[in-house]
């Protein structure tokens, strides 16, 4: 079988890592991850590593920040006081929150730091300026079906 190309349907097992070889998280011990390749749906390193392989076929591939979650933007970072917080919520470092933004989206932030009455809301990636190692096997392709596949079919039905 050929390698995945844009379009094709994959499905991966991966073990990622950070530079201290701590993982950050895996597939392994649960169902194969599945996306399609060109979609945007995984980081763009990860991407061009699977177009690497065929199936059965893993690789070790080093993804540095710039072609993971990209670098830390400090900007995406803000302090608001408690009174500007929810007074029912307890700020923890650690927790999660989703602001809503004019656009009706929502952006989701963490709680990095809290000093008195200041606390510290981070809406970057928690991987952002993080040089990432995965281990991915690639286990499946799914075909890719084109008119000219259609066409093909018709034709030798009609033979």
């Amino acid at each position: 079988m050929a390698k995945p190309q844009h379009g094709n349907t994959v499905k991966i097992h991966y073990t990622g890592r950070l530079d201290d070889d701590s993982i950050f998280d895996t597939s392994r011990g649960r169902d194969p991850l599945e996306f399609t390749i060109g979609q945007g749906m995984v980081i763009p390193g990860f991407e061009e590593a699977v177009l690497q392989l065929e199936p059965g076929e893993s690789i070790t591939v080093n993804i540095p920040a710039e072609k993971a979650y990209g670098q830390r933007n400090e900007d995406m970072a803000a302090t608001v006081t408690r009174e500007q917080f929810p007074a029912h919520l307890t700020p923890e470092i650690g927790s999660q929150l989703q602001i809503p933004q004019p656009n009706g989206q929502s952006m989701i932030v963490t709680i990095t730091d809290i000093q008195g009455d200041d606390i510290t809301l981070d809406a970057n990636h928690a991987l952002a300026g993080k040089d990432l190692t995965f281990d991915i096997e690639l286990v499946d392709v799914a075909a890719l079906k084109t008119l000219d596949d259609d066409e093909d079919e018709d034709t030798e039905d009609d033979a």
